[in-house]
């Protein structure tokens, strides 16, 4: 049975769950990180130096990093849809997933996340979140132009890449933010939406993360 060490309130570890609800696997997830600490023990940093959430185990396997572990996952137990069997196929989409990693990921959750909920209303720079969140918003518009008519990343099919991809616009349409044009997007959002695995694991309330000022 897989083990999942990590807490829900952290969209790293919704990458992890989200995957395995995809695919339905036997599971296991352990509250660590954040208000439930046990990061910074010897038994965990054992099993992963960085510190942080989410570790999973499958078997003799450990790993963390949350796009590595999708990938596993979806190598291992995914079929030739979900885990495209062409790497050439595969490679297209998962460029797509790497960006919303390196790009997207960050200026949306440290530019505007990170200082709209989880910074106290007195420490907040008002002007650099609202430089922010322009900033977001012609990455939103790549993402709306990326999909198109979709429904998903690869067309008709749902793949591994749409877990990435997808993984925060739970957080981007529930925030008090304004937000570009962008009619695609909001469409994959809503049919994301119908999918359980994505309502279990993504759609969790980051009201836990709020300091206590708030």
């Amino acid at each position: 049975m897989i083990t999942v060490f990590g807490r829900a309130t952290s969209s790293n570890v919704q990458v992890a769950m989200w995957t395995i609800g995809e695919l339905g696997l036997e599971h296991e997830r352990l509250d660590y990180g954040h208000v439930y600490g046990g990061v910074d023990t010897p038994e965990y940093l054992a099993m992963n130096p960085n510190g942080r959430v989410p570790t999973m185990r499958d078997g003799d396997l450990v790993m963390w990093e949350s796009a590595a572990i999708l990938r596993y996952l979806a190598a291992r137990y995914g079929d030739g849809v979900f885990w495209p069997a062409d790497p050439a196929h595969r490679a297209a989409l998962d460029m797509w997933a790497e960006w919303i990693k390196t790009t997207f990921a960050p200026a949306f959750a440290l530019g505007v996340f990170w200082p709209l909920i989880r910074t106290p209303k007195a420490q907040r720079d008002d002007a650099a979140m609202v430089a922010a969140i322009e900033q977001v918003k012609p990455l939103a518009a790549m993402m709306d132009r990326r999909i198109g008519e979709g429904p998903w990343l690869a067309g008709a099919d749902f793949t591994f890449a749409d877990v990435m991809f997808g993984h925060l616009l739970y957080r981007y349409y529930t925030m008090p933010m304004d937000r570009a044009a962008t009619p695609a997007l909001d469409a994959y959002y809503a049919r994301l939406q119908e999918r359980p695995a994505f309502a279990m694991h993504s759609m969790v309330s980051y009201d836990p993360l709020r300091p206590k000022e708030d």
